[in-house]
């Protein structure tokens, strides 16, 4: 493939939402450098299923929750998109990665509000600050959120207050890098059967039935859902389309 296709950043791509959104940029004609924290196999069979849409793939590893790596991970991307992609910049960066500690405001401890706190709102937070000089002109931002900023679900206080502090610092990020035409978004997922909090919203069939009870398209979403709304957000398609916050959730909670 040419040196030319653009490139998008990944965070959390080994599975779930991120494994979708990685391979429908894919699909979109982007390489792709995408994220993993311990599943090695998982990434490399994603690096795999880039490949044999016709695009390149980098598995690298990274913990978004400790900061302290990110300019160790920033010498490692550089060298790996200059050997594998004769490229020193990207165009996209997806700050997907996540997880939840499912517990009531009241029962929440500090050290679970600190984890969280580190991989939603302080990790995406330094890394994008730290890869900025690399995002070439033009690019984009997307960020994660949540339904859950919009309405309330017992249990998910902090990872949704954490979520709303991202859906701010999108409009923040979209003004100051507007200068560089840079854009960014933030997408909301409703709930999605993932492995997140053991595959509850999968294989819980009471949750299940309740949260697409809930949806006015009658289910809960899948990552197939997902993907190919950021793709989009990453194309010439959504130039226009700056500081936004889009919901992928069927009519959840309407």
């Amino acid at each position: 493939m040419s040196s030319q296709n653009k490139i998008a950043i990944v965070t959390g791509g080994s599975r779930g939402i991120g494994k979708d959104i990685v391979l429908n940029l894919a699909k979109n004609g982007l390489d792709i450098v995408f994220t993993y924290n311990s599943q090695k196999e998982a990434a490399d069979e994603v690096v795999n299923q880039i490949e044999q849409l016709g695009q390149r793939g980098i598995a690298l590893k990274l913990d978004v929750s400790d900061a302290a790596s990110f300019d160790g991970f920033i010498k490692t991307l550089a060298a790996a998109l200059q050997s594998q992609l004769n490229a020193h910049r990207f165009d996209f960066l997806i700050n997907n990665a996540g997880f939840i500690h499912y517990a009531e405001f009241e029962t929440l401890t500090e050290e679970q509000f600190t984890e969280m706190e580190n991989v939603h709102l302080k990790g995406p937070f330094f890394l994008t600050q730290k890869l900025l000089p690399q995002i070439n002109r033009f690019g984009g931002i997307v960020n994660v959120s949540s339904g859950l900023t919009r309405f309330a679900t017992p249990g998910f206080a902090a990872y949704a207050a954490f979520k709303g502090a991202m859906e701010t610092l999108t409009k923040y990020q979209a003004q100051e890098l507007g200068k560089r035409n840079i854009r960014v978004n933030v997408i909301a997922p409703g709930a999605i059967e993932t492995d997140i909090m053991g595959g509850a919203v999968r294989d819980n069939v009471e949750m299940n039935k309740y949260l697409a009870s809930q949806t006015a398209l009658g289910r809960v979403g899948l990552p197939e859902d997902i993907g190919g709304v950021v793709a989009f957000l990453c194309s010439d398609a959504a130039g226009w389309v700056n500081a936004q916050r889009i919901e992928i959730s069927g009519g959840s909670n309407l």
